[in-house]
């Protein structure tokens, strides 16, 4: 049997560097101590690129970090509780990731989750606006539609909104479209890559399984409509099979964890370093939009095109349209209202 330590550091190094040649990089959690929180800070820690890993939540984040601590690899981690250190938390950090707020419940829409999640986003970028405002934002609190836009307003009202460096994190959806698709085309999952564009709620997921690779003659138009719609319930699903009593917060740790590797890949000058993510976008009309992104030493390198689209994906693109326009001026209104 493989040490886990081994094997688990070489799942976040697919692409080669040097870690002997890399800067001291703080990565911090807000929301450390939760579902997703948890194992997010275990991912982390075990990552060669991260020096100084900073656990914050409201209660519970200094038995993380000292759980964490005792893991033997590179990354110092430390814990920190409450309003009164979460500018410690922040301070110097490179990367924020962000999974705070309620997990979703059996029955409840990402939208339900707003009210809540809202205010704890508006207040956590608030505290990173006056801390660590050159830092990379990790969005994952949901819904990630809403709460990516009511982070650049409150950036904006601070006057430290640079739209290369906020990020919704919807690596979730490529990392269950790649999955899905795997399956049903019987191809090996760790080669597969699938686009995935638009938003991170229901029909505003759009995965591009026309540009997946490898390409696949197997299957269907219903295969690919199957495809999409579960790609697009995968929240749902687990929830569902997790009967009330949680939410998707393994798999959700592990897509952060991957975004947030390739960011520090980004920031480290590694060449060739593209996500999907949500961001400030002119690939449509609409302000926020997730497509592919090269990362860099400035967060955004440049937003890439939708490419060519099949004729059941460009009506997928209309259809998510409505509904991502309204959850991105409902978190521009709450930003500006409250």
């Amino acid at each position: 049997m493989r040490p886990i330590l081994k094997s688990a550091s070489q799942l976040l190094r697919r692409r080669n560097y040097s870690s002997a040649a890399n800067p001291e990089r703080k990565v911090a959690i807000l929301g450390a101590a939760g579902g997703i929180g948890q194992p997010l800070a275990l991912l982390m820690k075990l990552n060669p690129l991260v020096s100084s890993l900073s656990l914050y939540d409201i209660a519970g984040t200094p038995g993380v970090a000292a759980d964490c601590s005792h893991i033997n690899s590179p990354a110092l981690a430390k814990g920190f509780m409450g309003d009164d250190q979460l500018g410690e938390a922040l301070e110097g950090s490179d990367v924020v990731i962000i999974p705070a707020g309620v997990p979703r419940k059996p029955g409840m829409t990402r939208d339900d989750l707003f009210n809540i999640n809202a205010g704890i986003v508006k207040a956590l970028c608030t505290a990173i606006a006056k801390h660590c405002p050159n830092a990379l934002v990790n969005m994952i609190s949901n819904p990630v539609n809403s709460t990516v836009p009511i982070a650049a307003e409150v950036f904006k009202k601070a006057g430290t909104y640079d739209e290369k460096k906020l990020f919704g994190v919807t690596t979730l959806d490529v990392v269950r479209a790649r999955t899905f698709y795997a399956g049903k085309a019987g191809v090996p999952v760790n080669e597969v890559n699938v686009p995935v564009v638009g938003g991170h709620a229901g029909i505003t997921i759009l995965p591009l399984f026309s540009q997946a690779t490898p390409a696949s003659n197997s299957l269907s138009d219903e295969d690919i409509k199957a495809l999409t719609k579960r790609t697009q319930d995968g929240g749902t699903e687990v929830v569902e099979a997790k009967a009330g009593k949680g939410s998707a917060t393994l798999s959700m740790a592990y897509a952060g964890a991957v975004f947030a590797d390739a960011c520090l890949k980004g920031l480290n000058g590694a060449p060739d370093i593209v996500e999907c993510s949500y961001v400030q976008s002119t690939v449509t009309e609409l302000p926020f939009f997730a497509s592919k992104v090269r990362i860099g030493k400035n967060g955004v390198e440049e937003v890439l095109g939708l490419g060519e689209l099949s004729a059941f994906e460009k009506e997928g693109l209309e259809k998510l349209k409505g509904e991502l326009k309204s959850s991105i001026e409902k978190g521009i209104k709450f930003a500006q209202s409250n």
